[in-house]
C-alpha cells in the first residue's frame, strides 16, 4: 500500500517543493498551509506521516504533533524548523516526534528518512506476522484464543470429552464459538480421521429437516427423484454437530431419540432400517431444562445428549482475553480481505475492552472487519472503531443505574479521544489512575457511578 504524507508549511513554495519531490518517489501527497487546516485534514484522513514546520501562525508545529498525536497516533510525524535550536528538537521528540529536520535541509535527506520511517513500518509488520505465526497450537482446542481462567477451563473440559465416545451439549449465548468447541472436541477425540458434519436445526424448514438428517428412498414425496441418505450416514463413524437443538421440532426429537438409541435410522419413505455409528454433539443458547418443564423439549432426549456438559463464557466474563482475540481476528481478517491491518492503537483497544459485546466474539469479528473495510488504516484507531459503538448497542437501559453507567463509559471515551495521556485524563475526570483504568476494564460498575455521586 502506498504510503501518504502530509505536508504542514506555511510557504506555498515550500509545499510545492516538498509536494513534488516526495510525489516523484511514488508516494500520496496532501498539504496544508495552516495547523488548524492540517487537524482538519488528520480527521479527514489517515496519514502514514506527517511532515510539519514548526514555526507558523496560530497554531505551531509542536501543537501540530501533540493534537495530531491524538487524532492519529499512529502517523509517524517529522517536524521542520528554520530555527535551529536543541531545546525545540527535544520538545518535539518528548511529544512523540520520530525525527527532526534543521532548515534548510537537502531533499535526498528528507527521502531517505521518510523512506526509513516507512522500512521501520514494514518491519514492524513482518515482525508482528512472524511472532504470531511462531505461537505454538498443540491441539485443536487451541484455536480456542485467550488465557483467562474461563477459556483454560473450557479446555480442560473439551480435553476430558475427546476421550469419551458419549453425547456432548454445549451451552452458551449466540457468537460465543459453540461450533468451534464441538470442533475441538472432534478433532482431539479418536473419531477425528472421519467426517465432522455441522447442521443448524433453526436454519432448515422443518419439511426438510428430517430428509436432510434421516435421508429417503427414491419416491417417498414428489420431488424425491433419486435416494438421498441423509447427513447421518454422511457422518458415519464421525461425529453429527446439531446446532440449535432447542429448534428441533418435537416430532423429529422423538425420531432423533430413537437413532441415538438404536444406532440405526430409518429414512423417510423407508422400511429398513440403517446402522448409522455417529457421534451427536449438540448445542443452544436456551435452557433446555426450562424447555422440559414447558414441553417444548423432550425429557428423554435431553439426558441422552446432555451426557458431557459443556458451557462455553460470554466474551464479557473473559474481558481479559480481548486484546489476544482482536490480534487473532485481526490476522484472520487480513487473509479474508487481502488487507495488512497491524491491529488496533492502545486507545481503541481500552474501548473494545469496555463494551458490553452481547453478540459475543462475532459481534467483535463484524466491529474489526467493518472497520478494516471502510478505515485502511495498518491501525485501526479509536475513531474507526467508535463509529461501532451505538449501531452495535441494543435498546439503551430503562433502568437508572444501567443509563448512568452508559453516560458514565461514553463520558470517559469522549475525553480520552481529545486527551490521550492518562493521568492528565484522570485528572480532568476527577478520579484517580487507577479507578481510570478500572473503568475502563469494566469493574467496579456495581459499585455504583463515580460521576453519579
Amino acid at each position: 500500500m502506498t504510503a501518504s504524507i502530509l505536508v504542514v508549511d506555511d510557504e506555498p513554495a515550500i509545499q510545492d517543493i516538498l509536494t513534488w519531490s516526495l510525489a516523484a518517489e511514488g508516494y500520496r501527497v496532501a498539504t496544508a498551509g495552516s495547523g488548524e487546516e492540517a487537524l482538519t485534514r488528520v480527521e479527514e484522513q489517515d496519514f502514514d506521516i506527517i511532515l510539519t514546520d514548526i514555526v507558523m501562525p496560530g497554531l505551531d508545529g509542536l501543537e501540530v504533533l501533540e493534537r495530531s498525536r491524538v487524532l492519529n497516533p499512529r502517523a509517524a510525524v517529522i517536524v521542520m524548523t528554520a530555527y535551529a535550536a536543541l531545546e525545540t528538537a527535544i520538545a518535539a521528540l518528548r511529544r512523540g516526534a520520530c525525527d527532526y529536520l534543521e532548515k534548510p535541509f537537502s531533499i535526498e535527506d528528507l527521502k531517505e528518512r521518510v523512506q526509513r520511517l516507512i522500512q521501520y513500518r514494514e518491519t514492524l509488520w513482518k515482525d508482528r506476522l512472524v511472532h504470531r505465526a511462531l505461537q505454538p497450537r498443540s491441539s485443536a482446542s487451541q484455536a480456542l484464543v485467550g488465557e483467562s481462567d474461563a477459556i483454560r477451563s473450557v479446555r480442560e473440559q473439551i480435553a476430558l470429552a475427546a476421550r469419551t465416545l458419549s453425547n456432548v451439549l454445549i451451552t452458551g449465548e449466540s457468537g460465543v464459538g459453540k461450533e468451534l468447541v464441538a470442533r475441538a472436541v472432534h478433532s482431539d477425540s479418536v473419531r477425528h480421521a472421519a467426517p465432522f458434519i455441522p447442521v443448524n436445526c433453526g436454519a432448515i424448514p422443518e419439511a426438510l429437516l428430517e430428509s436432510q438428517l434421516f435421508g429417503h428412498v427414491r419416491g417417498a414425496f414428489t420431488t424425491a427423484v433419486q435416494a438421498n441418505p441423509g447427513l447421518f450416514v454422511a457422518a458415519s463413524h464421525g461425529t453429527l454437530f446439531l446446532d440449535e437443538i432447542g429448534e428441533l421440532p418435537l416430532l423429529l426429537q422423538v425420531k432423533l431419540l430413537r437413532a441415538i438409541e438404536d444406532k440405526c435410522i430409518l429414512p423417510v419413505g423407508g422400511t429398513k432400517p440403517v446402522p448409522a455409528d455417529v457421534r451427536i454433539i449438540a448445542s443452544t443458547n436456551r435452557d433446555l431444562g426450562r424447555e422440559v418443564e414447558a414441553g417444548r423439549f423432550r425429557e428423554d432426549l435431553f439426558y441422552r445428549l446432555n451426557v458431557v456438559h459443556l458451557t462455553v463464557p460470554p466474551l464479557r466474563d473473559r474481558r481479559g482475553d480481548i486484546p489476544i482475540l482482536v490480534d487473532h481476528l485481526v490476522d484472520r481478517l487480513n487473509a479474508k480481505l487481502g488487507t495488512r491491518c497491524l491491529g488496533v492503537e492502545r486507545e481503541a483497544l481500552w474501548s473494545l475492552i469496555g463494551r458490553p459485546w452481547k453478540g459475543n466474539v462475532r459481534e467483535l469479528e463484524n466491529v474489526l472487519e467493518r472497520a478494516m473495510v471502510l478505515g485502511g488504516s495498518d491501525l485501526l484507531s479509536f475513531r474507526e472503531l467508535s463509529a461501532e459503538t451505538e449501531s452495535t448497542h441494543r435498546a439503551p437501559p430503562q433502568d437508572l443505574r444501567g443509563a448512568v453507567r452508559r453516560f458514565e463509559r461514553q463520558h470517559l471515551m469522549d475525553v480520552l479521544a481529545t486527551q490521550s495521556d492518562k493521568r492528565k485524563a484522570a485528572r480532568l475526570l476527577g478520579i484517580s489512575l487507577a479507578s481510570l483504568y478500572r473503568k475502563l476494564r469494566g469493574e467496579g460498575d456495581e459499585a455504583g457511578s463515580t460521576f453519579a455521586k
